[in-house]
């Protein structure tokens, strides 16, 4: 007996489409992107310096 999983959208849920994956439309896919450009997302890690501190 075979078990196929249906893997989702990990934005809305609904099923993957493998042309658009790991999504379910380019509307998801769109969102995703918006959110990294926006600052939505954060990867754990030491702070990051301030420009004026960087400086020397």
């Amino acid at each position: 007996m075979t078990s196929t999983v249906v893997r989702k959208c990990p934005l809305c849920g609904k099923p993957r489409n493998p042309e658009h994956a790991p999504f379910c439309s380019t509307r998801c896919k769109d969102r995703d992107l918006m959110r990294w450009l926006e600052d939505g997302y954060a990867l754990p890690g030491p702070p990051a310096l301030d420009e004026e501190e960087g400086k020397a």
